[in-house]
């Protein structure tokens, strides 16, 4: 499907088709003023493209349930998904028993106590991807720099060894890439996530015997009213961190610079900010949030016969909802196919990038934390920087949006 198709030929939304992920957004538009409720016929689901729809389907998780997980893949598509995606693919009260209990070791302190690792981090891996810089004219953003801060992050918080790091990254990319032609989860992405979840089974088993100060043995001791996790409950909420968390902040560094390369009027006001980056750093990252988000859509399941826009979805259906449309619905925001750094900022408090509701994202704070670092201490080091789009590599996956590879040219500033 190219994108003169997706703009004026036949209605046909394929979220495995590699030329829609190179650009979704005119097929989006196309949903959302031809039809709402789109009905994929191929793979049986049905298509929630409006912001106040999705709003609707997000929060609504009575009719709308999460029990059978959030990806599309057949696979992936179970009963059983909590097993490895947490109090995501749960509803009610057990979604909320869970969540009460990870929230008591994940706290707000705990990811604010991250930041002077956040930075040591950004440090070392912006201090290398300058020198490569220098030494060969250009850089990748993604394999020098974005693929590997993230998941170190979340590893650090965890409490995974520095000698194991290399290859939880690698199987999580694994988890989450789609092979051209396979209209499911990869045999190598279901062999990644048997391994990841053996990985984390044995580090719950030593944090059992023995405790540490890092968010595994947090989990391990968290306690609501005599209650606690499970050892399968703990592994599919590491299991969930690293797919959804590394993964969906890796792709928005990504995509932050890409588009500010894109827009040099805004790139030279940002990359002029070094005196006081947080002033433009912070609304770049929301805007990026919205113009082009990580996490492009989410599936539902339909528990009873729903009627939206004059169509009803069938009980017992699956349901997608498109976060990524939703972002450009003109019906909430002005000139949306526009990225604009300086966009109000009642229209940013719109977004659902990372959802609503009782399953808003519990990463949320630190995604941003971790973008703010980032891009704050990028700005105070560089003047200015070339990304060539041409030569970027896009990930493939149905359910993350964003570069494998991002070849960038920067120049330090005088002195650094």
């Amino acid at each position: 499907m190219t994108t003169a198709t997706a703009q004026s030929g036949p209605l046909l939304f394929d979220p495995y088709d590699y030329d829609f992920h190179e650009d979704p957004y005119p097929l989006y538009q196309r949903l959302r003023d031809e039809d709402p409720v789109h009905h994929n016929e191929r793979d049986d689901i049905w298509v929630i493209s409006r912001h106040a729809d999705v709003f609707e389907t997000l929060r609504d998780d009575v009719r709308f349930s999460n029990r059978m997980g959030v990806s599309l893949d057949a696979t992936a598509w179970s009963p059983d998904a909590h097993k490895v995606m947490s109090f995501l693919a749960l509803d009610g009260a057990e979604q909320s028993r869970i969540r009460r209990l990870v929230s008591a070791a994940f706290t707000p302190r705990r990811v604010r106590e991250l930041e002077p690792e956040v930075r040591r981090l950004t440090d070392v891996y912006l201090t290398a991807t300058l020198a490569r810089n220098a030494e060969n004219g250009e850089a990748d953003w993604i394999r020098d720099f974005a693929g590997k801060l993230p998941m170190d992050v979340i590893s650090e918080m965890m409490g995974v060894p520095v000698a194991d790091r290399d290859e939880v990254r690698r199987l999580a990319d694994l988890v989450v890439h789609r092979e051209d032609g396979v209209r499911d989860v990869p045999q190598a992405g279901m062999e990644a996530s048997v391994a990841l979840m053996s990985y984390y089974s044995e580090m719950v088993k030593r944090r059992r015997a023995q405790h540490s100060d890092d968010l595994t043995s947090a989990l391990v001791e968290a306690e609501l009213d005599g209650d606690r996790l499970r050892d399968g409950e703990i592994m599919a909420f590491l299991f969930l961190m690293v797919v959804a968390g590394n993964e969906t902040t890796t792709k928005l560094l990504g995509n932050a610079l890409y588009h500010l390369s894109a827009h040099p009027a805004q790139r030279d006001e940002v990359l002029g900010s070094a005196a006081e980056p947080a002033t433009l750093v912070v609304p770049w990252i929301e805007e990026t949030l919205r113009h082009d988000t990580s996490s492009q859509m989410l599936a539902r399941h339909v528990v009873e016969d729903v009627r939206m826009h004059d169509v009803t979805i069938p009980r017992g259906s699956k349901a997608l909802v498109l976060l990524g449309s939703a972002n450009r619905d003109e019906r909430v925001f002005t000139d949306p196919t526009v990225y604009d750094i300086h966009r109000d900022k009642a229209e940013l408090s719109q977004i659902v990038s990372f959802g609503t509701g009782r399953h808003f994202c519990l990463g949320a704070n630190l995604a941003r934390l971790e973008a703010r670092v980032v891009l704050e201490e990028l700005v105070r080091r560089v003047e200015h920087l070339e990304v060539y789009g041409d030569c970027a590599v896009r990930v493939h996956s149905t359910s993350v949006r964003g570069f494998a590879s991002l070849p960038v040219t920067f120049v330090n500033r005088k002195g650094d």
